[in-house]
């Protein structure tokens, strides 16, 4: 309503300035009707007053006006027509909003929680390409894209969103991965839900939602992340991108103490494996729902500690799913905890975060599955960069140097009677170079070398861009 009260403020102006040669100037336009109402009659007049300059070359001139006169009038039509369609347009599209994040979403996703009212459009994309250094290694999994050379648009995400009120909005995040769903691509629902604000303290959601666990689930936008590859640790522990149906309540609790709580449709756990509970998720597609979970997050930003936060999460449900595993019917109660902190100051970057979890019955799953489940498994990850730009040049653009070490185990403890596997004891230490020419593009290369306690890992070179709009 902000956009459409300036245009009519402007085109009142206009009107008032025309008034002067139009003996059929109208009252302040009060809406878009009106305004082609004063376009219609100003186009008339100079209809009339081109037809007085005919008759004038051809006789006695009546009340003849001058070349200027019509020229002036045309060009106060023309810019009243421009605004006209200004307005239309903004009311099709909204002007564009500077990029921030809004109740813990990335930039680009927050889009719409900055519009006045009604349609708001962002989204993201990346593409890399992945050399692997030591690709003689035998690999058991057969030769897949992560056993040779290769190059992939990995993603490309479109927001959407619609505010319908000052306290109703719809946010959706649709991914579209590996650029076709016939090479193992998708098109997934990541994030649909209701947005009710009701206090600043108590605010509902429902939907399909991001669970607010770790850095990365919640803003996993390529400019606002290290690396070509999101961290591992957010990957097999956290299980990035995580999201599921559920309804809960966010708000604020205290200045820059903010929480998060939903309960969702549980992991299946079918879905176990050596890898962890990765393979759980359901991602609302005709979930079960025999199991429900709970997830619940703290984020606290202090006011004294200028660019740090810090927080922690908790996610609690049975996954069995009322099946049975090896001729038992079990509860598999599923936990994953995590804590992180984060520092931003002038140039520095500096991330840290830890996880556990735990699984019960994983000797169950683990005889059903012929693979050892871990009934625990754990990862942190800790990374630091620095814009280095500012100590040569006053610039905006950014060049940023990172490291990034982690440690993670998704068998961090094997079930009685069943062999933990030490190839899922890794650690990666990786290096890379970060370069944002405008804020809303990013530039990545890096190098990851993995080691696992036992057996080998191959090493990888990414290099790679992403944006965000």
């Amino acid at each position: 309503m902000k956009m459409f009260n300036k245009s009519v403020i402007s085109a009142g102006i206009l009107t008032a300035l025309m008034s002067s040669t139009s003996a059929q100037a109208l009252e302040k336009p009060q809406t878009m009707d009106d305004m082609w109402k004063i376009i219609q009659a100003q186009q008339k007049q100079i209809d009339e007053m081109k037809s007085e300059r005919v008759v004038a070359a051809t006789a006695t001139p009546v009340g003849n006006k001058s070349a200027a006169e019509v020229q002036d009038l045309e060009h106060k039509t023309n810019v009243l027509t421009q605004e006209v369609e200004k307005l239309r347009t903004n009311m099709a599209i909204p002007e564009e909003k500077a990029l921030k994040s809004a109740y813990g979403l990335g930039p680009a996703a927050s889009k719409v929680y900055q519009v006045g009212k009604g349609l708001s459009i962002g989204g993201y994309g990346e593409a890399n390409y992945q050399a692997i250094v030591n690709d003689e290694t035998p690999q058991k999994n057969g030769d897949s894209a992560n056993n040779h050379n290769n190059v992939d648009f990995e993603r490309l995400v479109m927001y959407m969103g619609y505010k319908f009120t000052d306290n109703i909005l719809f946010n959706s995040e649709i991914e579209f991965e590996h650029g076709s769903t016939d090479k193992g691509g998708s098109v997934s629902v990541e994030m649909a839900a209701l947005d009710f604000f009701i206090n600043p303290m108590v605010n509902v959601r429902a939907g399909m939602v991001l669970l607010p666990m770790g850095f990365v689930n919640l803003i996993h936008e390529p400019p606002f992340y290290f690396g070509n590859n999101r961290p591992v640790v957010e990957n097999r522990i956290i299980p990035t991108t995580w999201r599921d149906v559920g309804v809960g309540i966010f708000g604020e609790i205290l200045p820059n103490l903010t929480y998060t709580a939903y309960g969702v449709s549980g992991l299946d756990a079918a879905g176990f494996n050596s890898n962890g509970i990765r393979g759980g998720r359901q991602q609302g597609s005709q979930a079960r729902a025999e199991d429900l979970a709970f997830v619940g997050r703290l984020e606290y930003a202090p006011d004294f500690l200028t660019g740090v936060s810090f927080g922690g999460s908790a996610y609690l449900g049975n996954s069995g799913q009322n099946q049975t595993y090896a001729g038992q019917e079990v509860d598999a109660f599923t936990q994953l905890y995590e804590g992180h902190i984060q520092v931003k100051y002038r140039g520095l970057e500096f991330r840290t975060l830890g996880s556990i979890g735990h699984i019960d019955d994983a000797a169950a799953l683990s005889q059903a599955k012929k693979e050892t489940v871990g009934s625990e498994n754990y990862g942190w990850y800790s990374e630091i960069g620095y814009d280095i730009l500012p100590l040569f040049t006053n610039t905006t653009q950014y060049l940023a140097p990172f490291f990034r070490y982690e440690h993670f185990d998704t068998i961090g403890k094997a079930p009685a009677g069943y062999k933990d596997n030490q190839n899922k004891n890794q650690q990666i230490y990786q290096v890379g170079l970060q370069y944002k020419p405008i804020p809303n593009i990013v530039i990545k290369a890096d190098y990851r070398n993995f080691t696992a306690k036992q057996g080998t890992v191959p090493d990888d070179f990414n290099l790679g861009f992403g944006f965000i709009f």
